[in-house]
């Protein structure tokens, strides 16, 4: 295992950089589709990222990097693993960003916060692995906040449902299906780094949803609209960048509990940025507590140490 940098300021920053880009996502998102439909708009996002990526590749020095990776490709195994971890990440952005142009920016980061929380608990599954009480106490908090924070929404989820309600349905389903890319993108870890498991995924993404797209809209964008395509494009970049070089200068589980905060971040975002046309969840007790709810279940679980075996 690589040793830490000790660069703890570094990390922090550099995880806090992560929490925020990824708390902004889902209002400049929501602003982009006001005119362009959720398709188009994952398809700048996944070509975008693709174009900037791919020029780290073409660099002289890598040429043997690239001859290894042809070499891997050919490996059936590791390509089907490729391929599955692709499509289950292109799934998770089509759902991901179709429930969110059905919900409000802060239901759908609160949500998608059921991911990480999946992909813990799939270790006691998967891999044995057992929770202390504290977590378990952790995780508790984490579902009363979310049954709290949705609980004005209930009947539009589970007994009548509404557009709404399918937008947060959607939204589960993405970070479920999230949490089988990043299952299978740790053991992808072993033969590939993360640039290159990323660059494929991109061009995938991108190939996937062109299809698909509507471009006739794109003369309609505003100034800010463009602004904000270009922000979605760049942000899946850096967010996953600084949050790659974060694990270099402090632990995951100090990264992993920063990266609880988002959902206070959009919620913050969305009252504050103005965007024409962006729907706010109203504030009152109940969404608050359960906000900070979830976010402190997600802390707690993160930063407790799991219990011996």
């Amino acid at each position: 295992m690589s040793q830490l940098s000790g660069r703890w300021k570094v990390g922090l920053l550099l995880a806090l950089t992560t929490a925020i880009l990824w708390g902004i996502l889902p209002i400049a998102l929501k602003g982009v589709m006001e005119t362009l439909d959720p398709i188009t708009t994952t398809f700048f996002r996944f070509a975008l990222a693709a174009v900037l990526l791919t020029p780290y590749f073409l660099k002289p020095k890598r040429v043997i990097g690239r001859t290894n990776l042809n070499s891997r490709l050919r490996s059936p195994r590791l390509f089907l693993q490729l391929l599955a971890a692709g499509l289950l990440l292109i799934g998770n952005y089509a759902m991901y960003i179709s429930g969110l142009q059905k919900t409000t920016a802060e239901a759908a980061q609160l949500m998608i916060q059921v991911a990480p929380m999946l992909l813990l608990l799939s270790g006691i599954w998967l891999f044995g692995e057992r929770l202390s009480r504290l977590q378990w106490l952790g995780v508790a908090g984490f579902a009363t906040g979310l049954g709290l924070f949705f609980y004005p929404h209930f009947h539009g989820v589970f007994i009548a449902p509404t557009d709404y309600g399918a937008g947060i349905v959607m939204i589960f389903i993405a970070a479920v299906m999230w949490t089988g890319y990043a299952i299978l993108q740790k053991s992808l870890l072993i033969a590939f780094s993360s640039q290159e498991t990323m660059l494929v995924f991109y061009w995938l993404g991108a190939l996937a949803f062109l299809p698909f797209s509507d471009f006739s809209a794109l003369p309609q964008l505003t100034n800010l609209q463009w602004a904000l395509l270009a922000f979605c494009g760049l942000n899946t970049l850096i967010a996953y960048g600084s949050f790659a070089e974060a694990l270099v200068h402090i632990e995951a589980s100090k990264v992993s509990a920063i990266l609880a905060l988002p959902p206070l971040v959009t919620m913050a975002g969305a009252h504050l940025i103005p965007i024409e046309g962006l729907v706010v969840e109203p504030i009152t007790l109940l969404t608050l507590l359960g906000a900070a709810l979830v976010v402190s279940g997600s802390m707690t679980t993160a930063l407790t140490k799991p219990a011996t075996q």
